[in-house]
């Protein structure tokens, strides 16, 4: 049987592939040994009527192994920062389900006849004290008189029905309030009991509270977490 022969080129005369790494943009950066390598050809070329002073070549080391030391403590920072947020996530995931309080006068029903609750802030004793509860409309569905009050957090509870007794819908109401305060009628600062359905991380912002009723706070807003 005939046996045919191979007589092709050889297979170090085929194209081949480069094997020059492309670049990928990490060796832009001068490390020490390349900054000692550049100080050992600036010594071997320098001009011997000039020679490099002692102190500039010890301002030049301490220059670069400053500007290397900030870079290395902004990247631990950097992952420190990262750290931290996630930390304050995996906490703040804790509050899902849970009421903070937080200043403003708009509470949210999220069934009907559940009520709210809240402070009210004063640095005064208060005397007459009344608490006003508005629907969306600015209409008033309860009045409820708390007479005389000490100085400090005034709590409230109201349960969530009108004057008649009757629940009232799902949705936002307004709490205000009036009273005398040193002989004058003043209106007092109130802080309300809000629901948080979910978080979010806002960036460099930090930890976001999405409530019940389209509202959004910062973690750091919230001025107390109840059950």
């Amino acid at each position: 049987m005939t046996q045919v022969q191979n007589n092709g080129l050889a297979r170090d005369l085929y194209w081949q592939p480069e094997s020059t790494p492309v670049d990928d943009g990490s060796n832009q950066k001068l490390s020490q040994e390349d900054f000692f390598a550049l100080l050992t050809e600036q010594l071997s070329n320098q001009d011997p009527t000039k020679p490099v002073d002692n102190d500039q070549m010890v301002s030049q080391m301490t220059q670069f192994t400053t500007a290397d030391g900030i870079t290395q403590l902004n990247e631990q920072f950097k992952s420190f920062a990262t750290s931290m947020t996630s930390n304050q996530a995996l906490q703040a995931s804790s509050l899902i389900g849970q009421n903070v309080l937080i200043a403003g006068d708009v509470a949210h029903m999220s069934e009907a006849g559940e009520g709210v609750s809240g402070v009210i802030i004063s640095d005064s004793s208060v005397q007459n004290l009344e608490i006003t509860v508005e629907n969306q409309r600015g209409e008033i569905v309860k009045v409820i008189k708390a007479g005389t009050q000490p100085a400090g957090n005034i709590e409230f509870n109201w349960d969530g029905t009108d004057a008649y007794g009757n629940a009232m819908p799902p949705g936002n109401y307004v709490v205000k309030t009036n009273g005398n305060v040193k002989g004058e009628e003043t209106s007092l600062p109130i802080a309300v009991n809000r629901h948080v359905a979910s978080v979010s991380l806002a960036g460099s912002q930090g930890i976001v509270l999405n409530l019940q009723g389209d509202k959004s706070v910062m973690l750091n807003d919230v001025i107390q977490i109840s059950g």
